[in-house]
This record gives C-alpha cells, structure tokens and sequence, in this order.
C-alpha cells in the first residue's frame, strides 16, 4: 500500500516544498526583498490590464484600428506581452540598489525579447538581447548579491555604491553611443535593408540610437552607476521616435510606459 502525505495546515504545506522555495530558510531581508519583487509584478500586471483595457475599448470605437493595436495573430506580439510585463517589474524592482532579484527577471525578459525579435526576422537584435544582454544580467545579478549577502565587504567598497560617472567616462559613453549609432547604420543600409545609404535615415539613426544606449544601461547597472537610468529614458525616446517613424501604434504607447516608469526613477 503506498502512503501519501498531505499537508494539513499552511506551516506544513511550506515545510513541504524544496529548501530553494521555501522562504522561510531564507534571511528576512532577502525575504523582502523577493517580496517587493512580487509585488512590483503584480503593479506591473496591473498596469498593462490597464493599457490593454484602454486599447480593446479604442479598437471597439473605432472599427478600423481592430487588429493594429492588439495583434493577437502575430506570434511576436504575444511572446511580447509577458516580456514586457516583466520588463517594468524588473525596472520597479531594481529602482532599489539592494533589489538584485529583479534581475531574475531581467534574465526571464530578455530570453523572451530574443524570442521575439526571432519571430520577427531581427537576428541582430536577438543575438545582441541573448548573447550580451543576458550575460549583462547574470553579471548584474552576481554583483548586487554579494551586496546583500556580503554587507560589511559592501560598506568598505565604494564600487557597491550607486554614482555618477566621472567626466572623462562619460565621454566615452557619449563617444561609444556615436559609434554604436554609425555601425548600426551601416548594418542596417548594408544587411539588413539593403537600401540606399539616404533611404530611412532617421529610422536608422534612432534605431541605433536605441541599441547603443540600451547597452549602455545594461552595462552601466552591473556596476551601480546612476547614469543607467538616464540612457533608459535615451532608449524610451528613441523607441517612442522610432515606433512612430514606422507606424506601430502599440509600441509606441508601449514605449510611453517605459518612458514614465524609467523617467520616475
């Protein structure tokens, strides 16, 4: 006869789960910290409801824009709803320097941005988002934990700080972002559009204006510098020009979330 145990009360259904689920092995402030990251998730889904609450309503009352807001037959559209949900608990999340769960999720977003740009034919853009962006994370991650986990190496080590760039490395962001833009330019014209170095030159430009300041913020959080955040609001900037430039409605508001949730840091 084979016996079964079934938890009877809250305490032993905890007790039950593995040691790595079960929260009550783990220090309260990491504890904490793992339930802000819950809670910005479910602000985040809260806010996207919202959003597409708001657009079902505008596609009902005006017949014409059905299927260009919310495009439910695209597959892309659909694996960027999740990543986008967890995009904004990620930034909510990590806007606290001591948060470094929220790069659980930034690891889980950009998997899926990869996904994404896959089914839509921009192989640069998923390699860039799966072999550097989630090493970036991963990388991100590791440090801001040992943050927690080592507090007294991290009162002693001005580098777990958060801060701004001294002047000479912030020149050579603004240098990197020049270059980034003008390779990507060259890409673009000779790869992926194929078109004449003056056809879509302003969908070029802020096109690699987003990839090299999206790098930028990635890097940059790996090593706590408050001037991520303002290559965040660059990259929802240049999002929101480049999705108007190419007439995609719902990346556009898509991008003004990003611009108020990265602007209010």
């Amino acid at each position: 006869m084979l016996a079964f145990f079934i938890p009877t009360s809250k305490h032993s259904i905890v007790a039950a789960l593995p040691r790595s689920l079960n929260t009550q092995h783990m220090p309260p402030l990491q504890r904490s910290l793992w339930k802000d990251f819950g809670k910005q998730i479910l602000v985040s889904l809260g806010i996207f409801s919202t959003l597409f609450l708001i657009l079902y309503i505008v596609e009902w009352l005006v017949p014409s824009l059905q299927g260009t807001l919310l495009q439910w037959h695209d597959p892309a559209f659909v694996v960027g709803i999740p990543a986008s949900a967890i995009g904004v608990g990620y930034v909510l999340t990590i806007r606290n320097p001591k948060n470094y769960t929220g790069f659980y999720g930034g690891i889980l977003l950009n998997l899926l941005l990869s996904l994404q740009f896959a089914l839509q034919g921009n192989w640069d853009l998923m390699i860039m988002h799966s072999a550097m962006f989630v090493p970036f994370q991963v990388a991100s991650l590791l440090r801001w934990r040992r943050q927690v986990v080592h507090p007294a190496e991290a009162q002693t080590d001005d580098s777990f700080r958060p801060a701004w760039l001294s002047g000479k490395w912030l020149m050579i962001t603004l240098l990197f972002t020049v270059v980034v833009t003008c390779l990507d330019y060259v890409l673009l014209t000779e790869v992926i559009y194929r078109n004449a170095w003056t056809e879509d030159i302003a969908i070029k430009v802020f096109s690699g204006l987003m990839v090299a300041s999206s790098i930028l913020s990635n890097f940059l959080m790996i090593i706590k510098k408050i001037d991520a955040w303002v290559w965040w609001v660059v990259y929802s900037l240049a999002g929101m020009i480049f999705y108007v430039l190419i007439g995609n409605i719902f990346s556009l508001v898509l991008f003004f979330v990003f611009l108020l949730v990265n602007g209010s840091v």
